[in-house]
Parts: structure tokens; sequence; C-alpha cells
């Protein structure tokens, strides 16, 4: 199988898709459990919510589920968050603790850098082709890394996620003007929660290519599923309401980063 799709654009913006993907190969589907078969850590959909909103970014999508590899985790297995309930580089368990794999069907050391080779190194190599080929267009390239979470997990976080969570890994991984853009759009969103920097700071992705001094900025939006799904539990049905709704923003958010791109180009402030 193929295991991302590209689809080249010329605008400075490029949006990735890590986790959206659902495929699982046959010799790793037959060792998930039955809870690992529902696929609930799945970014339901947001290649679908994005679609369309700035037609010339690029976008880059993994088609292999999160359970099979991470394409958004550290390949050395550094964790995210010391300290905090996570899931590695190849989960054992889902965002709820849970067991994901049949007894003594656990990824060996051996699958994991079998995987390593043959999925997240492919994805991340056309992503770095992709960012390579915008910033040798446009001097600089934003991307914008779309994910999304169940609101509520109490394996992971307290309480109930803002419908927005903003990531620059402290303002590390872009310039402080599209952080501000996003931001601002988002905190003005009428019927909207956000914050940047809470629970989510931004993934391996996000911290891995933002390098705001040589023009490459990196940004995560991890939206609730609340925003978007009719319900966080299966099938995971898009809401075309909620989604009409909260695409009104999504597509502002990204021409204002994309607009926000030029003018860094413009007064070199990106370095």
């Amino acid at each position: 199988m193929a295991v991302f799709e590209v689809h080249r654009g010329t605008s400075p913006v490029i949006l990735g898709f890590p986790h959206t993907g659902t495929d699982v190969p046959a010799l790793i589907w037959e060792r998930l459990n039955d809870n690992g078969r529902i696929l609930a850590d799945t970014d339901w959909h947001i290649h679908e919510l994005y679609e369309g909103l700035l037609p010339e970014a690029t976008t880059v999508r993994a088609t292999f589920h999160r359970y099979v590899i991470d394409a958004n985790r550290d390949p050395e297995g550094a964790s995210l968050y010391p300290g905090q309930n996570t899931t590695g580089l190849v989960p054992e368990t889902d965002f709820d603790g849970v067991s994901i794999w049949k007894d003594g069907e656990a990824p060996t050391e051996a699958d994991i850098a079998t995987r390593l080779r043959d999925f997240h190194a492919p994805y991340h190599a056309a992503l770095a082709a992709e960012i390579e080929r915008v910033t040798a267009i446009h001097g600089v390239a934003v991307l914008y890394d779309c994910h999304s979470i169940r609101s509520h997990i109490p394996f992971l976080f307290e309480g109930k996620l803002p419908d927005f969570n903003i990531g620059t890994d402290m303002g590390k991984t872009c310039a402080a003007e599209i952080e501000k853009a996003t931001v601002e759009i988002a905190a003005s969103a009428e019927g909207y929660t956000s914050i940047l920097n809470g629970r989510f700071k931004g993934g391996w992705t996000t911290r891995h290519y933002g390098r705001p001094e040589i023009g490459v900025h990196a940004i995560q939006m991890e939206l609730a599923q609340s925003t978007h799904l009719t319900t966080e539990a299966p099938p995971f049905s898009l809401d075309s309401a909620k989604a009409d709704r909260l695409r009104v923003h999504l597509k502002a958010i990204l021409k204002r980063i994309e607009t926000t791109a030029f003018a860094l180009k413009l007064t070199g402030s990106e370095a």
C-alpha cells in the first residue's frame, strides 16, 4: 500500500496529516485485539475537515494508522511529555490506557525497526521534501500540523480539553507573528474555547521541523473532536453542521498564516 499521499501546491503553507490514516496491514491487524481494532485514536475526518480551505496549500498525509507506528513520535522513542501519561512510537495501549494487542502479540524491537523503515521514514522523507521544495520557491515555509483528539480522556488530561489547542513548543517552532495570528483568530471564534501551549505543545513533527531562524516555521493545531463529530465514540461520524461552522474559523486561520508567511518573506523577519 502507499504509505503517504502528497498534493503539491504553490502556497508557503503545508498541511501535515500524520494521524488520519486507517490502513493496517493484514499481518499487523491479526495481532490487534478487539479493542485495538476499533482504531479509536484516529484523528477522525481531519483531512476532510481541512479539504479546500486553502486550495494552494501542499498536503502530506500518512495513510497508515498510528497503531502501526505513530508518525508524530520521535523515531528514537523519546517521550514528548516526560512524566505524563502518553503513548509511544508504537503504542501498547489506547488513549484510555487499555491494551490494543492480543496477549503475546505486542510489537518487538525488530517490529518497530521494520515499521520505522517502511512507514515512519517514508512519510517524513515526503514531508521534508515538500518543506524543502516550498522553501526554495518562497524563501519561507509554514508546516501546519493537523490533529484532533477526544475532548475527555482522563488517562491523558483532567477535565474537558479546549476546542482549539495550539502548540508551538513555547514559541520555539515558529515566528511570533504566526503564533499571534493563529491565537487571535482562535480566541475570537465565537462559541469556541482555545489555549496556547496547554496540554499539547506541539508533537515531534512540529518540534523537529520548526526552525524559524532559517525560515521554516511549524505549528500544531489539536482540535477537540467534540467540535466536529456527532459523538466521540464509534462510529465517530462527522457532523456536517458542526464541521461547516468550524471550517469558517479554520479557513480564516490558514489564510492569516499564509498572509503572515508572505509578510515574513518580504521583511526578512523570519531570520
